[in-house]
């Protein structure tokens, strides 16, 4: 596919039409102030708010649709990205659809480590990533490509052993199949086209990632409040993983502040415990929307 040089400075967005990665690539748009509706019954979507449409495309294509520039970014996983060996640029993890493609085989059998695979048959829908893998391994394996119910394979005398997308491991242990290696660990990702862009919409996407970052921190942060003793404030800056120096208020109580800062959800209950023992109290924690750095 190739498509003609754009000097127009709308973007275009591959995301998933319908999928695991779907719904919360939807509310990330959707969390970063981008205005649209209608996305279920249209292959194509014009925003309201930013100069952006996007274009809903099985996820197996995106990466395809922005290697030859047919859209200017997408939301997809590594493992197609990777599969699909596209020359595009990787922007962002996104933190979310995280899964790992893996090799499977039936739990208790005869293929344990890499060499027992030489010359058996895999079933797969990733016959990229899987070849890559067992040719690392200086072993020769043939390989079924499936589109989906690959993990019956195995039962059906198909193939000897699977390589497939894993998320909890479920799907494998309902089959009597044990996971045995990984080959790529995935999560979403947002990636770029490499012919070159317009001023316009690089500038365009410079906005776009100032948004993703302000809600990735965002989801990653809280915003807490509370009240200390003024002799307890040294203290307290102390134990508070802080991304900044904290906003300190006398409150009317003498001798008395408020102290308000933004923290690591992660660390938050680690140092609650410290802070209460140091003096704090009336410990508030609030979600943020968005932040911009």
């Amino acid at each position: 596919m190739n498509r003609t040089k754009d000097s127009s400075t709308s973007l275009r967005i591959a995301i998933q039409k319908s999928g695991r990665l779907t719904d919360k690539t939807i509310n990330l748009l959707h969390g970063i102030g981008i205005e649209f509706d209608n996305y279920k019954r249209n292959l194509m979507v014009k925003t309201r708010n930013f100069d952006v449409e996007l274009l809903l495309l099985r996820d197996d294509d995106i990466p395809e649709y922005v290697q030859d520039g047919i859209c200017d970014l997408g939301f997809v996983g590594a493992n197609e990205v990777f599969e699909k060996d596209a020359d595009v640029s990787v922007l962002r993890g996104l933190n979310y659809g995280r899964c790992r493609l893996s090799i499977a085989a039936p739990k208790n059998g005869d293929l344990q480590v890499a060499e027992d695979f030489e010359g058996k048959t895999i079933a797969t829908s990733y016959p990229f990533l899987t070849n890559k893998f067992f040719e690392d391994q200086g072993v020769n394996v043939d390989l079924v490509e499936i589109s989906g119910a690959v993990e019956i394979t195995p039962q059906l005398e198909v193939a000897d052993a699977i390589s497939d997308l894993v998320s909890t491991g479920g799907t494998l242990i309902a089959n009597g199949l044990q996971e045995l290696f990984t080959i790529l660990e995935s999560e979403t990702k947002l990636i770029q086209t490499n012919k070159e862009l317009s001023p316009g919409k690089q500038k365009l996407v410079e906005k776009f990632l100032v948004r993703i970052d302000g809600y990735q921190q965002a989801k990653k942060s809280r915003y807490i409040m509370m009240n200390a003793p003024e002799d307890k404030i040294e203290l307290i800056k102390d134990i508070i993983p802080s991304m900044k120096s904290p906003t300190i208020v006398p409150l009317a109580k003498t001798q008395m502040v408020a102290i308000h800062t933004v923290i690591p959800y992660d660390k938050f209950w680690q140092v609650m415990e410290e802070l209460k023992s140091a003096g704090a109290s009336d410990i508030v924690m609030l979600p943020i929307e968005s932040m911009i750095l």
